[in-house]
């Protein structure tokens, strides 16, 4: 159990910095087909923490995790992943027309505590950490780390029954069905922590391929006061959008009672 706290949180905390620099590992997870359009739907799901973007470079996304929710808005965990050398797969059946969002959400808790003189550190989830701090400790520091990591695909037809935000961390609410992305079309995207809209929010598209380009290729974008971002669709491609909160995020090991959010995603965006 132990080890896989120890796991989630580690991947946590990678996921956290990966918008940080443009040379820093990213995790992601990468659908087979964004739109399935056959009678009966399945989609592979590949995933990933590298270098380059969407390449098996690295080593595997855990995705340990990973919940759907269909197009009726109901959430379940998803199948069992296989997890490889490089890269984790998952097999997903999409029973009901319509959009899926395929999400994995951690909240890891790093901190210490003095007991006795000695002082001792913990980390894991914010529902484990409480059982890991003795009665009698003192000087008890704990910073927490918000990460959602997701991606959307569409058997026969789009929907927006499953882009309906949690309330809950930094999260995109997509206006335009993330389905429907389509080169010279004008895409609506709308930020918000803990159900609240970020105004002047920033955020990136990263374009898949840069082994290929040499250059890392990427767009960014603000939110308005709203909250809500209107902007022209680049070149058909697979995308990695990714955000942070605070925006300037500070250097070292973080204050205690702080938060840090971070989202990322896996769209395309498909030719007229």
């Amino acid at each position: 159990m132990q080890a896989h706290l120890m796991k989630n949180t580690v991947l946590g905390l990678i996921l956290a910095g990966v918008s940080l620099g443009a040379s820093a590992h990213r995790g992601w997870m990468l659908p087979s087909a964004t739109l399935v359009e056959k009678e009966e739907a399945w989609v592979t799901i590949d995933g990933a923490i590298s270098e380059g973007l969407f390449d098996f470079d690295h080593v595997p996304l855990r995705m340990e995790n990973v919940t759907v929710t269909d197009p009726d808005g109901a959430t379940a965990a998803a199948p069992a992943a296989q997890l490889g050398k490089l890269r984790s797969t998952l097999d997903l059946r999409l029973p009901k027309d319509g959009t899926y969002r395929i999400a994995m959400v951690n909240n890891n808790v790093m901190g210490s505590y003095k007991l006795n003189g000695e002082t001792r550190r913990f980390r894991g989830t914010e529902e484990s950490v409480a059982s890991q701090i003795p009665a009698g400790a003192q000087d008890v520091t704990r910073s927490i780390t918000h990460t959602r990591l997701e991606t959307f695909v569409s058997a026969n037809k789009t929907s927006s029954g499953a882009l309906k935000p949690s309330g809950a961390g930094l999260e995109l609410v997509p206006v335009t069905n993330p389905n429907e992305l389509h080169a010279g079309d004008t895409a609506r995207f709308r930020f918000q922590l803990d159900g609240k809209p970020l105004a002047n929010f920033p955020f990136s598209l990263v374009p898949g391929g840069v082994k290929y380009r040499g250059t890392i290729g990427e767009l960014r974008f603000t939110t308005d006061a709203k909250g809500e971002a209107s902007f022209t669709l680049p070149a058909a491609n697979m995308y990695w959008l990714s955000a942070k909160y605070p925006v300037e995020q500070p250097k070292g090991p973080p204050e205690n009672g702080a938060r840090r959010y971070s989202y990322s995603a896996t769209l395309e965006v498909q030719q007229q």
